[in-house]
């Protein structure tokens, strides 16, 4: 049985709920945007209007083994960071270290010029947005947790950050464990 899969999703005023049977599908609505999953065959999913919850369930023709156990509790967690995506919405926060490194935007595109010959050019997905502070700062917010993620870890992966000099493209809050230089001398 899986602990997570068993709690219901509370969901809150101001959001809407819309539930596909057929196509095993969910639509939620918010202020900050609209989201869409789809889900496995061994899950059911209802939602209740009157106790504003959804509730996920293993298929009564799904066997209960380990993997379903598994998927029925993945599919609570990406409901439930739906729900909460469209009510508060996700932040990651980056920050640019190196001398004459920073970033512009262009419309939805960042151009990071980060040490190369040549600037890096990345496209922001849809309902992804980045505010750039001092050119060194990034702040990217969206209502879908996994955009967000993967947004802030593709501009990260563009200069990771190297631990001899502390340069390159880290998370706010990410921590470097810098390493000593080669020691001359006798």
């Amino acid at each position: 049985m899986s602990r997570i899969g068993k709690q219901p999703i509370a969901v809150p005023s101001g959001v809407e709920v819309k539930l596909d049977a057929t196509g095993r599908n969910i639509d939620i609505k918010g202020a900050k945007g609209n989201l869409t999953f789809h889900w496995r065959p061994e899950i059911e999913v209802t939602h209740c209007d009157d106790d504003k919850q959804i509730c996920c369930a293993i298929a009564e023709n799904a066997d209960d083994n380990r993997q379903n156990s598994a998927f029925w509790g993945t599919t609570r967690a990406r409901i439930n960071n739906m729900v909460e995506g469209v009510t508060k919405g996700y932040e990651k926060k980056l920050k640019i270290v190196g001398v004459g490194w920073n970033a512009k935007a262009q419309g939805q595109t960042i151009v990071l010029n980060i040490g190369f010959c040549h600037s890096v050019p990345l496209e922001a997905p849809a309902d992804v947005k980045f505010e750039i502070d001092n050119n060194v700062n990034i702040k990217i917010t969206g209502p879908d947790k996994q955009a967000v993620g993967q947004f802030a870890a593709n501009i990260r992966s563009k200069r990771e950050p190297e631990p001899y000099n502390g340069k390159g493209i880290m998370y706010h809050d990410e921590v470097i464990i810098r390493k000593a230089g080669k020691a001359f001398g006798a």
